[in-house]
């Protein structure tokens, strides 16, 4: 087994090893191109083995994709899952949603970049029932995505023109390609199936 070469690390490397399986079970992801995430992506790709028996054990599996550079830590039996109120969900599949949408104008190495009033205007947008989502819960919600390494705010968040970085580990986090698969569960949630308009769904199912 590889992890009876564990000793054989440095103590340097047994440290990174536990910095990077301690955060990967509190936030299940890493992204590549996030500041704080990027010494311990590149230090589990060089040692995915270790990482993949140690998780074995716990019935975890470690989700690769090296070419969106994107991590998730998949619970086998459905545990450690971040259940999410109302509108955190709501706001989750608008930041999937805004990804599709801004990535055929980002290059191919640049990450996805929103500003957050564009998270109101859609959530507007989608006519949602009862009440629009305020400016405190708002950046709550931002705040919880930020730690779980699916997003970066680039200045105040509290701002409407500051910008967001939205990370490929939205992916994994919302695992589907079909757009309006997103919109149907939006209207599940809200219980607002008529809520959206065909223009909208017309501009966001080019996948």
């Amino acid at each position: 087994m590889i992890l009876e070469n564990f000793e054989n690390l440095s103590q340097g490397q047994k440290q990174l090893f536990s910095d990077t399986s301690n955060k990967l079970l509190a936030t299940g992801f890493l992204a590549r191109d996030k500041r704080d995430n990027k010494e311990q992506y590149y230090f589990l790709l060089s040692f995915k083995q270790y990482f993949d028996e140690y998780f074995a054990v716990i019935n975890y599996d470690i989700v690769l994709d090296r070419e969106q550079g994107a991590i998730q830590l998949l619970s086998r039996e459905n545990r450690n899952l971040l259940r999410l109120k109302r509108d955190e969900s709501i706001v989750l599949l608008i930041l999937r949603i805004l990804y599709h949408q801004h990535l055929v104008e980002t290059s191919i190495n640049d990450n996805v970049v929103i500003r957050v009033d564009e998270i109101h205007q859609k959530y507007d947008a989608l006519e949602i029932k009862k009440r629009k989502i305020n400016k405190t819960d708002l950046v709550a919600i931002l705040r919880l995505y930020r730690k779980y390494n699916l997003i970066e705010p680039m200045g105040d968040i509290t701002q409407s023109n500051t910008k967001v970085i939205i990370y490929p580990t939205i992916l994994m986090a919302i695992n589907t390609h079909q757009i309006n698969d997103i919109y149907d569960l939006i209207g599940k949630i809200t219980g607002n199936e008529g809520g959206i308009s065909d223009e909208e769904t017309d501009q966001s199912s080019t996948d």
